[in-house]
């Protein structure tokens, strides 16, 4: 295809041609990013946001690092398949318990959403405490004021701005390196993170490069992704609709009383406008540059920046705070609003009914884990003495926190004993999981129809929790017989 000429014989640049549908906030209408400059609003919320946003960031450093019953706090080593909370370790084997678990924190989610709408995204999610409580201040301080980095960055890059910026970005890189470890030692562990660390680059290159890419994805996300995380890669935005009704508490506009809006002038109560002065300061405090005015909208992360910048407006202009709060729908179309509605109430049965059941599945959890299978070869071989011995192979795992010493006892059939193939003590570890072989000898005149059933019980010398038992069926010849 040619490109226009200008009548000079060069092409002309080809137009852009801005649509006229509605996009995402964090983009022009010609898909261009839209970089966020948000002003910062330091209100009440704002406050009360950084202490609960610094407490977690203590919280989310040591959750892999302090130790409850010798094992991290969380723990989820995906490579041994354990996955540990506070104490508590779930194996591989624990499937249903994994299940209810992951069920739970999901309906928790559910729950809590239809309750407190994105009250998690304001006020938990790392991403948006280390985005607004780390990151931001370091480039405010090194940079300025959002409208000084601004011009800046359409500017000209001149000698100091460009030291500015290596400075902040070199200091981002750093935290970027801690927080990439901090994340890797949830799945690793910081014992075995620091071994890796202080061992030669040639024995543990793997760890290497997967913390080089971990740091490189940590530092693209907070010092260039940032808010589009939100808006574009979370589908907890999506999946707001669906979670929330009309009585959900939001963060919002309160158009009733704000409108019409307009700027303040002499007479303004006469010429009947609302409270809004339309100063836009909620939109420039928005970190996802959405206008809080237009009503609910997916990009909203519920950080309460704009009810701290309107607050302060209303302040100035001697008109009652709260044109911006936390309310909802209903509220105000001055609906009385319902905590106990259908949609909460189905949420709440549902996540009560399956914390019982993953109480109820954990109680009644072994503390060792026992399964039997036959070992390849002959089905049984006849003895001299005339018993009957069964080749099996048990798998025998200690999900206690504590090393035990275990032996496996026959109860039935009468006569019957266990032979372990080694040491008839099994030494198992916290977690440790073996396989013993053995084999099980039996009177032959215990077989009737080729078979018997075999009753074991497992027995660990310091008595942590019920012995497990399990019935296995045991081959023999047909009738009684002994000898050969």
């Amino acid at each position: 295809m040619s490109q226009p000429s200008t009548g000079h014989g060069a092409p002309a640049e080809p137009e852009i041609l801005e649509s006229p549908e509605a996009v995402l906030s964090t983009l022009h209408k010609d898909g261009r990013r839209r970089w966020m400059y948000p002003t910062l609003s330091e209100g009440a919320l704002w406050r009360r946001r950084r202490l609960v946003g610094w407490a977690l960031i203590v919280l989310f450093v040591a959750l892999p690092i302090i130790q409850i019953k010798g094992k991290p706090a969380v723990l989820l080593d995906i490579l041994h398949s354990e996955f540990t909370f506070f104490g508590l370790t779930l194996y591989a084997t624990d499937t249903i318990l994994l299940m209810l678990l992951m069920i739970t924190i999901l309906l928790s989610v559910v729950f809590a959403t239809a309750l407190m709408g994105r009250v998690w995204c304001g006020w938990g999610c790392p991403q948006t405490i280390y985005l607004e409580f780390v990151y931001r201040p370091i480039e405010r301080l090194l940079e300025g004021r959002e409208s000084r980095r601004q011009r800046q960055d359409e500017g000209d890059l001149s000698a100091p701005v460009f030291w500015r910026k290596l400075a902040k970005y070199l200091i981002f890189f750093v935290i970027s390196i801690g927080l990439a470890h901090t994340f890797v030692a949830y799945f690793v562990g910081w014992s075995d993170l620091i071994a890796w660390m202080t061992g030669p680059p040639t024995q543990h290159w793997g760890f290497f490069l997967m913390m080089a890419l971990t740091t490189s994805l940590v530092m693209l996300d907070f010092a260039w992704f940032r808010e589009q995380m939100c808006t574009i890669v979370c589908p907890y935005a999506r999946l707001q609709s669906v979670l929330m009704d009309r009585d959900s508490l939001i963060v919002s506009y309160d158009p009733g009383r704000g409108e019409p809006r307009g700027r303040r002038r002499k007479g303004a109560e006469e010429a009947g406008l609302g409270d809004c002065v339309d100063c836009l300061a909620c939109v420039r405090t928005c970190p996802t540059g959405i206008d809080i005015r237009d009503g609910l909208q997916m990009e909203c992360v519920g950080c309460t920046q704009c009810i701290d910048a309107c607050d302060a407006i209303m302040a100035k202009v001697e008109k009652p705070a709260g044109l911006i709060r936390y309310t909802s729908e209903n509220a105000l179309e001055r609906k009385t609003p319902r905590i106990l509605r259908p949609r909460v109430m189905i949420y709440g049965a549902l996540l009560a009914v399956m914390v019982a059941i993953f109480a109820g599945s954990l109680s009644g959890r072994q503390s060792v884990e026992v399964n039997v299978t036959r070992v390849p070869g002959a089905p049984f071989v006849l003895l001299p003495d005339g018993n009957v011995a069964n080749r099996l192979r048990f798998r025998v795992h200690n999900r206690t926190g504590q090393r035990d010493i275990y032996r496996i006892e026959a109860l039935a059939p009468e006569g019957a004993r266990v032979k372990v193939i080694g040491s008839p003590e099994i030494a198992l570890g916290a977690g440790e999981m073996k396989h013993v072989d053995t084999w099980i000898e039996a009177p032959a005149g215990a077989f009737s129809g080729g078979s018997t059933l075999g009753h074991f019980k497992i027995v660990g010398a310091a008595e942590v929790g019920e012995s497990p038992e399990l019935d296995f069926k045991l081959l023999g010849p047909f009738g009684s017989q002994g000898g050969r």
